[in-house]
Parts: structure tokens; sequence; C-alpha cells
């Protein structure tokens, strides 16, 4: 659905450009939920901007669907970013324009009939849940009411893409909550692609597929959310992980410890099973929790456990084939 072939943009010439992005290749399915996380000043906005070529990348080429927006003419391009929904960090909404013109500002410019653009507004002030609130103006609004509006504008012309730019950032964490539940729905219910940027590894965690990290305007590290939380190999993809998981220093562990320290991850429905206690029960294995979590990665149970066993070596050993039979991944804690 969404193809970015060797992007790179830069501003100024000469001694004095500055490079935003750099040689960014991704490649977002149709159906989606695609994060970028980095932090500020690390490029994800301008790669953001890219896609509907707000931003023209300096080199490589921007495909949405089967259409390289980056050969197109300014008439081509103002008629293929209807494909494209956007929505923003502080709304962006027209403060003397009631909550329906808001929303019917896009289905405007389309030259849509007074009765189609009714009819339309009405779907979506049920589909963002703001049915009882069409009359009232932008300043009337909850932060997360006024984002739905924008979400609902957003999605005006059926686009087959939504990018969100920091969609939850000026929101308190229940009303984040909220928004990313809708998008969601929204994705479920529309089949509607999904891009946004962030640099909360909470919003990642909640609602994306695949997440790409950014940082000083390269992507460091790609992949299914589940392996990224779990295996994060890049130091800038460790910091966001720690936002949401426990962090400690297993330096300090093996130091500490006698033991042998191993990590386990599992994932999916076995996250609930009692298999570690069924792996040891008829060993001479004793083991201690040194460090745990479970939590759900979107709508995948998952959890993560640092244990140290005590035995007899032979015994420790069929305990760890066990739990791998099981479909655990297991390692000994560097």
């Amino acid at each position: 659905m969404i193809e970015l072939r060797d992007i790179s943009k830069s501003y100024g010439t000469g001694s004095t450009a500055v490079e935003a992005i750099r040689d960014v290749n991704i490649t977002i399915d149709k159906g989606e939920i695609f994060g970028i996380i980095g932090h500020s000043g690390a490029g994800k906005s301008t790669l953001l901007r890219c896609v509907n070529l707000l931003e023209r990348p300096t080199t490589g080429t921007v495909t949405v669907g089967d259409v390289e927006l980056t050969k197109l003419s300014t008439t081509q391009l103002q008629q293929q970013r209807r494909r494209i929904g956007m929505i923003f960090q502080h709304f962006n909404l027209l403060s003397m324009a009631t909550v329906r013109d808001n929303i019917a500002f896009p289905l405007k410019l389309a030259k849509l009939s007074k009765g189609e653009m009714k009819k339309r507004v009405d779907e979506l002030l049920a589909l963002v849940g703001l049915e009882q609130h069409g009359n009232k103006f932008p300043a009337q609004l909850s932060g997360g009411q006024k984002q739905r509006v924008g979400i609902a504008r957003a999605l005006a012309n059926n686009p087959d893409v939504l990018l969100c730019d920091e969609a939850t950032s000026a929101l308190d964490p229940q009303t984040t909550n909220s928004i990313l539940s809708l998008l969601v729905d929204i994705n479920q219910k529309l089949g509607i692609t999904i891009l946004l940027i962030t640099h909360e590894m909470h919003v990642i965690r909640s609602i994306c597929d695949r997440v790409a990290v950014i940082d000083d305007g390269g992507v460091v590290e790609m992949g299914d959310v589940l392996e990224v939380f779990l295996k994060p190999q890049h130091p800038v993809t460790r910091d966001f992980v720690s936002q949401i998981a426990d962090s400690f220093d297993p330096r300090e562990l093996i130091a500490s410890r006698s033991g042998r320290l191993i990590k386990v991850n599992y994932v999916g429905d076995i996250t609930y099973e009692p298999l570690l206690f069924n792996a040891v029960k008829s060993t001479s294995v004793q083991f201690t929790i040194l460090q745990g979590t479970v939590s759900r990665m979107k709508n995948t149970p998952y959890g993560q456990l640092v244990i140290e066993f005590i035995g007899d070596h032979a015994d420790i050993e069929k305990v760890i084939a066990d739990l791998r039979h099981k479909g655990l991944e297991v390692g000994d804690l560097a």
C-alpha cells in the first residue's frame, strides 16, 4: 500500500545543508497499522510528511497504492491526496466552524451536494462517537473530542491511508487509550492502512503490527512489534522499550547470584499456562523468579521472565529443553 524507496530529505545547500532523512526504505502492507518511533528531532515528522508530499523528498520515490506520487503533476497530486487522510497533534480545527462544518470541509472541496455531505457527516459522527456534538464549536470540546473531529475529517473522502502525526501526544493517558481504541476500530471496520509516528512506546505496543525505529534521520531497527519489543537490538530501541518495561542491569544479577540465570520469552495463550511449574516439578531443580512481566501487545499476550535455576546441571538442561519443547524461547542471561 505504501512504499518508500531510498528516501532522503535535505534542507539548504552546500556547506549549510542539513540532512533530515537519509536512505529510508519502508514497505507498508494494505490494512496494516505501522508505527514509526523516534526521539524529537530524529526525522519522523519529516518522513511522515514525505508520504503525502507535504515535504517533497530530495531523492527517492513514494508510492501509495499503485501510484508513484513523486512522478505526478501538481493537479494529479492534489487528486491522489484525497486517498490519504491526515490527523495532527494539535487537531488543526477551524475554530469558527461547528463540528459538522469541520468534518464537511473536505467534502465541500470535493464539491459534494448538500444532501451527500449531510449523509456522510452523519455517518462519520456516528463512527467517532460524536452524534450529540455536531453543532458545537471546537472551544466547547475536550481534547479527546477535538481529536475525534480531526479523525472524522480525515476520513471524509474515504481515504485508503490515514497518517497520524503524534495524534495522542497532547492528550492525557485515559484519553490517549480511547483514541487508540478508536483507531484500531476504524482499521478493522474500514480496512484502512494507518501509518503513525510517536515518541511513546505505549502507543506502538497498543495498536501497531510493525514498527520502524528512527534515529538521526535513518531507520536503525524495523520489524514486528513483538519481535522488536522482546529483542531490541539498537540502543535507541532499548531506550524506548525501557519506557514500558521494568529495566534492570543483567551485570548486577550475574554478579550477585550463584545459580544459572535464564531469560524466558513467551507469546500467545501459553502466557497464562503453568509451564515453569510443570517443567520443574519432576526434577530436583529449584527456581527463583528475579524479574518478570506479563502484558499484551495489541491483541497478543506475552511475558518475559528472568529466572535463577539451582540444581543438578542435567536436570536444569532437562527443564530448559521441556520449556523450549512447549514453545518458549529460553536462553542464558548475557
